[in-house]
């Protein structure tokens, strides 16, 4: 089944830094490009600046819906992407990482800091444990999570996590790559971590 039939929003979990190298930047602005030319509706943390600014500057650029999600604090300081029509001010984090995974049919990691690293590996988790079955990408620009796949690769290894495991995510170079495993997309059949309801 095309990922499309499953989903209309992909949430984007990326930076809000100006200072990192336009290599991360131009990834950035492509992947909005490539969710709105394929009608898909860019869900992400609502920041105007660094890779969160310029994914909304590529899918707006195509006319694609845009939805950001962000701290109302944050909207005082006049940090939020004011040219994003549907912006959801929340009070706090739980509430904001609670939006951008609801809205989301589908996950992508592009470079980013603690917190990206902490959403993205809360999806991964959340998959694990079988409460969704949604596809998760990290988009791997300029080899930049190569240290955090070595660290799940050293999980693996350990048997911290169990090799099936390597399913719930995959792992991109490209934002073409990234698009054309969602539209492929098929849900892995895992023999999941637990079986619900305990």
């Amino acid at each position: 089944m095309n990922q499309k039939d499953q989903c209309d929003a992909i949430t984007v979990y990326c930076s809000s830094s100006n200072h990192v190298d336009g290599v991360y930047l131009d990834a950035a602005y492509e992947m909005g490009e490539l969710i709105a030319k394929n009608g898909y509706t860019l869900v992400f943390g609502g920041g105007r600046v660094g890779l969160m600014g310029a994914v909304s500057r590529g899918a707006r650029k195509h006319n694609g819906q845009v939805v950001g999600i962000i701290l109302r604090k944050f909207m005082d300081v006049g940090v939020a992407d004011a040219k994003v029509r549907e912006m959801l001010a929340v009070e706090d984090m739980r509430s904001r990482k609670q939006g951008l995974e609801e809205a989301g049919g589908a996950y992508i990691a592009l470079p980013g800091g603690f917190g990206t690293f902490e959403e993205i590996t809360e999806m991964i988790s959340f998959k694990q444990l079988g409460f969704h079955t949604k596809p998760i990408v990290i988009l791997n620009v300029n080899k930049y999570f190569d240290h955090l796949l070595n660290q799940f690769e050293l999980g693996f290894q350990e048997k911290f996590i169990e090799t099936r495991f390597r399913e719930v995510y995959e792992v991109v170079d490209s934002p073409a790559e990234a698009m054309q495993f969602l539209e492929t997309y098929q849900p892995p059949e895992l023999d999941l971590k637990y079986r619900w309801p305990l």
